[in-house]
């Protein structure tokens, strides 16, 4: 076992319930994209009663803080700090108190994570590299935090980036990884149709909008499946659709909404010229005008080899049975900005308790084992370890 290991092991022994404590804390007082004032302010006064110098982002929400080794390679580990607009039903004596807000993707975990690998390092007299602790504001928000946190300089002079996410579906005292793309872009996109209007009785005098919402709920997502290559696993799903009130006019105004999520970053870089055409194709003959409003999310996220090999030997660190496989996801994280800039690798952290349901991800019920908090320390501990072999 590494100095480091040992580091981990000995703050974890003494300070474990201090840890479940700042997570259930953040779960508490949960703040959305851009809002994490609270969040930022909580874990910036940690850092700094460990004598750490922490450095609020512009805007006032995430932060850095950088200790070890001026000269040489710095490595940064990420975490994200903000919750999602949905209510807290967990039943948990630390729910959210906030009304239709809740950490219901895990970041809380992640930034309690992120706070007790800095005091475990700390606690160390002498890192073998440079260290850079983000805590990353607005993730959830498309195309994301990621991108003002770059803009804002977190990655000058940083080697590797690193970072982990919760999965429900692995086990707690598992961490997973793979090379290559390990989660897909996400797009979102929302088309508004405008049509005269008219009595149902009489659709050739006008445009019927409704059966124009109706060919695009299949007609796009359709053509899509036969524009791009099936083995790129490119998925469009409708999330919300409304037009009209009444049985026998026809609406003047509609509107529809949904995602489009690949795996392959080379077809992401297509997906809106082909919808854009496929849309007005599909729309000519109806006699109605749209807009098409197509916000681009997300690439994926694609790991590096050789940090994948140093995130992949920070698992095994901790024990033979740790490491799991994994495969590539479809939902998006903006993790993925940084890969564009620097190496790195993301890994799942298993937060199942391995009895009853595997809640998912974004549902109001969503909670973690907090003995993933541990193992996740200790492997961004390990990751600190290994890059300097």
């Amino acid at each position: 076992m590494s100095v480091l290991s040992h580091a981990a092991a000995r703050w974890l022994s003494a300070n474990y319930d201090e840890l479940v404590g700042w997570r259930r804390h953040i779960h508490a007082h949960p703040e959305l994209g851009r809002q994490e004032f609270a969040t930022t302010q909580f874990v910036a006064e940690r850092l700094a009663e460990a004598g750490l110098n922490p450095k609020v982002l512009p805007g006032g929400t995430g932060l850095t803080c950088d200790f070890g080794p001026e000269e040489g390679p710095r490595i940064a580990l990420r975490a994200d700090m903000d919750a999602l607009p949905m209510a807290d039903r967990t039943g948990t004596s630390f729910a959210s108190t906030v009304p239709n807000v809740a950490h219901a993707c895990g970041h809380d975990a992640h930034t309690a994570v992120l706070l007790g690998t800095a005091m475990a390092l700390a606690s160390v007299p002498e890192l073998p590299v440079g260290v850079r602790l983000l805590f990353q504001a607005a993730e959830e928000l498309m195309p994301g935090g990621a991108i003002d946190a770059i803009n804002a300089g977190v990655l000058n002079g940083v080697t590797r980036i690193f970072a982990l996410h919760c999965d429900p579906r692995l086990a707690v005292g598992r961490v997973a990884t793979k090379p290559g793309p390990i989660t897909s872009a996400a797009d979102s996109i929302e088309i508004t149709l405008h049509s005269p209007g008219g009595h149902t009785s009489r659709p050739h005098l006008t445009g019927d909008l409704v059966f124009g919402l109706g060919t695009l709920i299949t007609g796009l997502p359709a053509v899509l499946s036969r524009r791009i290559d099936p083995r790129h696993d490119t998925v469009m799903v409708w999330g919300a659709v409304n037009a009209g009130v009444a049985a026998n006019a026809i609406p003047q105004i509609g509107t529809l909404a949904g995602t489009i999520r690949t795996a392959s970053r080379d077809t992401w870089l297509t997906l809106e010229s082909i919808v854009e055409e496929t849309v007005t194709a599909l729309l000519a003959p109806l006699n109605i005008a749209h807009s098409l409003n197509y916000r681009r999310g997300v690439p994926p996220v694609v790991n590096e080899e050789v940090s994948t090999r140093i995130l992949t030997h920070a698992i095994e660190a901790i024990g033979s049975d740790v490491l799991a496989d994994t495969h590539q996801s479809g939902g998006g994280e903006d993790f993925s900005w940084y890969l564009e800039e620097v190496p790195g690798a993301m890994g799942r952290l298993g937060v199942w308790s391995g009895v009853g349901p595997q809640l998912d991800l974004h549902q109001p019920t969503f909670d973690i084992d907090e003995r993933a908090l541990g193992i996740g320390v200790r492997t961004m501990v390990n990751i600190i370890a290994r890059s300097a072999c």
